[in-house]
């Protein structure tokens, strides 16, 4: 079902950009998967304030009992019910997505679906197969300066976008968390870029466009939402 719609999409597209149909269709399916999910992002964005509005209250439990883990996090969570929010609200988007980008990965992987030859495989971008990834290309010698420049442009804008992120995007910091999770979040906005070197190019271009999209949202949402200063 995956593969014919985006068959026709591609048809529908192919007398604009011929030769670019199937990745302008990934983009279309892209942005209205983003679309759906706006009152996810927007749940998200309202969850991140909570949280930060709730630090002070979340940091006088830690103090209060650090010696009592179970405690704490009973707490914790019994703070986060009287709120109505949830301290896990950020993780929806990623989560609601994994199903997108697993269906992209699968349906530019298998040459034949349904018993018929994936016909999908034999599109590309700029001359790179949307179901080439660098890492097999690398790994079966096959990897040329196309496939080089255009699957390296796109890791290179998902990690600069991550970048932005990070500098424009400050997180709700929850104090009854451990330290070394503030790094593992920093650390995890790059993880998209090290995902787009391994799944087929429809899949990363798909991770591209996500993210670029995930970006401008919040940063819109956070004019709607502030954090407390």
């Amino acid at each position: 079902m995956t593969t014919r719609a985006l068959l026709a999409l591609a048809a529908v597209f192919d007398p604009l950009v011929p030769g670019a149909a199937a990745a302008l269709a990934v983009v279309a399916v892209t942005v209205i998967v983003r679309m759906l999910l706006i009152p996810v992002g927007v749940s998200q964005a309202r969850a991140e304030q909570t949280r930060a509005r709730l630090a002070p209250q979340l940091r006088a439990l830690q103090e209060r009992w650090r010696k009592n883990p179970e405690r704490l996090q009973s707490e914790t969570m019994q703070l986060y019910r009287d709120e109505g929010a949830s301290p896990f609200g950020g993780c929806l988007p990623l989560l609601a997505q994994a199903p997108v980008v697993g269906l992209l990965y699968a349906v530019f992987l298998h040459p034949v679906v349904g018993g018929h030859a994936n016909l999908l495989l034999a599109h590309d971008l700029w001359g790179v197969p949307l179901g080439r990834s660098l890492v097999s290309a690398l790994s079966t010698g096959t990897v040329d300066a196309a496939t080089a420049t255009v699957i390296g442009g796109i890791v290179v804008v998902i990690a600069g976008v991550a970048e932005l992120t990070r500098r424009l995007l400050r997180p709700a910091v929850d104090p009854s968390a451990p330290a070394w999770t503030g790094a593992m979040v920093g650390a995890l906005q790059f993880t998209t870029a090290v995902v787009a070197v391994f799944v087929p190019l429809a899949a990363g271009l798909y991770l591209a466009v996500t993210t670029v999209w995930t970006l401008a949202q919040r940063l819109i949402l956070r004019r709607r939402y502030p954090l407390p200063a």
